[in-house]
């Protein structure tokens, strides 16, 4: 028995529609089947993935931890990981293959740029083209924090990354120990919330093993998150700053910056 497939490309990958037919002994043409039999979609995980869990201290990260995370992280796999507010999914900014996962596991439009988390202000004068007056007081102010500020970006990352000009938004994190992940690494990592796009944010990390066990490569448990707002998204890119995103730092605090 032989199966003839012939494979159609979609916007999203391929499809095999199309016809199938089956050869019952030397007499061709046995049994036909026309119609959608099954679909590979390459921007949809094909296979589960093995899930590690990692405890962690938010406070104090270990040396073993930091090294085991950042293995998974260099091999282009993908976290899910606690912040300041919630629960996020990381890949190296660098990797176009943990960047790809982490789009179809939010099943996130891809015309929506991800942000990133860097350890430092100087990490950001790495990335940044340029760097207007007001970022220096924004950041001295709220970062480390749920701040997160829109720069024109050197082209040194994945386009997946990229808003509007070469933007890149950014922000240096709360919590020392993924600042401590991301010093380690010398690239920042992706900071989108862990969940399915259009969907709450996470904060408990059971629930977050429940989503994401048998899809992330690791879940670093760090307890229970404060949650409350997302990060506050403030644009740097044009003549005067402008709040892209409301959240965790108030529009009463920036004003004096507007």
């Amino acid at each position: 028995m032989i199966g003839l497939m012939r494979f159609k490309k979609t916007g999203t990958g391929y499809r095999v529609p199309l016809v199938l037919k089956l050869f019952d002994g030397q007499k061709p043409g046995g049994l036909t089947f026309d119609g959608a039999l099954f679909s590979m979609d390459t921007d949809a995980p094909l296979m589960r993935t093995k899930t590690q869990i990692i405890k962690i201290d938010q406070g104090a990260i270990t040396p073993d931890a930091l090294r085991s995370i950042s293995g998974i992280l260099q091999g282009g796999g993908v976290l899910a990981y606690p912040t300041e507010t919630f629960y996020g999914l990381g890949a190296l900014a660098s990797s176009e293959k943990g960047i790809a996962k982490v789009y179809r596991l939010k099943r996130r439009d891809r015309g929506k740029p991800l942000s990133i988390v860097i350890s430092d202000v100087k990490m950001a004068e790495e990335i940044a083209l340029s760097m207007p007056p007001v970022f220096r007081a924004l950041a001295g102010e709220f970062w480390p924090g749920p701040l997160t500020l829109v720069l024109t970006a050197k082209a040194v990352y994945p386009s997946a990354l990229l808003g509007p000009g070469g933007s890149l938004a950014m922000r240096v994190p709360g919590v020392p120990w993924l600042r401590d992940l991301v010093r380690y690494l010398g690239v920042p990592i992706t900071a989108t919330s862990a969940n399915i796009s259009g969907h709450g944010e996470i904060s408990d990390p059971e629930k977050i093993v429940q989503e994401f066990r048998g899809k992330v490569d690791l879940i670093v448990d760090g307890g229970p998150t404060p949650g409350g707002l997302p990060s506050t998204i403030v644009d740097l890119t044009l003549d005067r700053p402008r709040i892209l995103r409301a959240g965790a730092v108030s529009a009463a605090a920036l004003r004096k910056y507007l």
